[in-house]
């Protein structure tokens, strides 16, 4: 992909995985601040939680996340029957990307995970 604004920082990071955690909004709301803790990222709002409610596919069911940055936000989607996530990492400034694949791993004791920078 070729880098149309190299003056402006930007790092992306797609974290994916089978959780064995009880995920449901106050695991989703801990998680936010363990990550954005660990990784010296700076809330300014709360958490915004969807779910869907017995909308949709029985396969889909589950959670919507964000929560907003000052240097952008985290998307957090986590399919609760699946007992999968998926999770995007978008900020203005960097970040260890390997602190942030550890502190998802074991908060939500994830066995085999996924990750990729883009």
């Amino acid at each position: 992909m070729k880098n149309l604004a190299p003056d402006i920082t930007r790092q992306r990071l797609l974290i994916e995985g089978y959780y064995a955690i009880n995920v449901d909004k106050e695991a989703i709301k801990s998680y936010f601040k363990k990550v954005t803790e660990s990784l010296n990222l700076r809330v300014y709002g709360e958490p915004i939680i969807f779910s869907p409610q017995g909308e949709g596919k029985g396969i889909n069911q589950g959670y919507d996340a964000f929560v907003p940055l000052i240097d952008s936000g985290i998307y957090l989607g986590a399919w609760t029957n699946a007992k999968f996530l998926s999770i995007v990492i978008y900020t203005c400034k960097n970040f260890d990307e390997n602190k942030a694949v550890g502190v998802t791993k074991n908060f939500f004791r994830i066995g085999e995970i996924e990750y990729q920078s883009f």
